[in-house]
């Protein structure tokens, strides 16, 4: 009794040769779409530097980068010229990931005018509160350097946030640390006007 006819051997090397192609088709594809997309991505993640910025600075009329120790920051004006404060990009591995912020910092006052999450992988619903009020409330007006406190620090610090300590440090430590860097930069230029 005969079956049906067997299939026809395939040999090592076309198998090969056809997952080489598949691959490296697929790799191109990958390419050309990610360079496709890439001045959009760009584009996007400018104006939400933008609007962050204006966000920390409390809606200056306009900002500008400076070059501040080698770190890019923006210095923000009002209407009549005078420099309103700057807002400073810093980031740190927290719990889960990398986490950047910007923040708007008084160097006469030595004040933080607002703090926003640019980017967090934070646990969601734990980590993920550093991004959310009342925690991101608590750094306008805050004095520096910032201290982090458990349980309500009634104005004496941030109140960490329970089940999240790690980020909350976190966040007040990237703060501190651009501080010491570029604090004293800062307010030796507002000292000159």
């Amino acid at each position: 009794m005969n079956g049906p006819p067997a299939p026809p051997a395939s040999s090592p090397g076309r198998l090969v040769s056809t997952l080489a192609g598949a691959g490296a088709l697929a790799g191109f594809l990958l390419v050309v779409a990610f360079q496709a997309t890439q001045p959009t991505i760009a584009a996007h993640k400018e104006e939400m530097l933008k609007r962050a910025v204006l966000e920390v600075l409390r809606e200056p009329a306009r900002f500008e980068p400076l070059d501040v120790a080698g770190e890019r920051v923006y210095a923000g004006y009002d209407a009549a010229g005078k420099r309103v404060g700057y807002a400073i990009v810093a980031a740190a591995p927290g719990f889960a990931d990398t986490v950047k912020v910007i923040f708007g910092y008084d160097p006469v006052t030595r004040r933080l005018l607002g703090m926003k999450v640019l980017e967090s992988k934070e646990t969601p619903g734990l980590g993920d509160k550093i991004e959310q009020e009342p925690f991101v409330r608590e750094f306008e007006g805050a004095m520096t350097p910032l201290a982090g406190v458990k349980g309500g620090g009634a104005g004496e610090g941030i109140d960490m946030i329970t089940g999240a300590t790690i980020s909350s440090r976190t966040v007040i430590g990237i703060i501190n640390r651009a501080l010491e860097r570029l604090g004293p930069v800062l307010e030796r230029e507002e000292a000159r006007g």
